[in-house]
């Protein structure tokens, strides 16, 4: 299974996330709110734990005409699949991600980008009156994946010694002696014998 980082999904396209906004006027004040459901065209995370390809994904937004061009914010729900950060064991962590992004008009954008930086790729803009929401829902939803994920949060591991699931064997131990006590250990079993 492929996975891909947020960079790499920006050639990744949903056309869903391509909506268009040319129902709402060039006045500030106008608004119109959306729900988008689509599936993962890819694997959006890391190897840890990411959302996996066609896994369903919800977006809820609300596209505000503003001066500049039309803010959008948007709310995205899903589910991701990952493995414990403990004992490794796959695990679910349900994902709500949240963000908020200015799509310039063109002729309204606060400058042209840089001669020497190229394009800016922090600014969104309207083109053809759509917006295209793809790198800001992959942005939001590989930020919100959490670092280590956990099957529960008092999960103790696996054993360092066998590397046992210590969840389903309580009480499990080895007993083990310090490699620099080793030869007073043999010393003692020695004497043991000859009592």
């Amino acid at each position: 299974m492929p996975e891909l980082s947020a960079a790499e999904l920006g050639a990744v396209q949903v056309p869903e996330l391509i909506c268009s906004v040319d129902g709402l006027s060039r006045q500030p004040g106008t608004s119109k709110q959306l729900t988008i459901d689509f599936e993962a065209p890819a694997v959006i995370g890391t190897a840890v734990i990411g959302v996996p390809e066609g896994e369903p994904v919800e977006l809820e937004l609300l596209l505000e005409s503003v001066l500049e061009g039309v803010l959008t914010t948007g709310t995205v729900r899903t589910t991701a699949v990952g493995e414990c950060g403990r004992c490794l064991e796959e695990v679910g962590v349900p994902v709500v991600a949240t963000f908020q992004e200015l799509f310039q008009y063109p002729e309204r954008a606060w400058g042209p980008p840089q001669a020497d930086q190229g394009a800016d790729e922090d600014r969104f803009e309207v083109v053809d009156d759509t917006i295209d929401l793809n790198r800001p829902v992959t942005d939001a939803v590989v930020l919100s994946l959490p670092f280590s994920p956990l099957c529960r949060d008092d999960c103790e591991g696996l054993c360092p010694d066998c590397g046992a699931r210590l969840a389903d064997q309580p009480g499990h131990g080895h007993q083990s002696v310090d490699a620099r006590w080793a030869v007073l250990e043999e010393m003692l079993e020695d004497e043991r014998e000859e009592i």
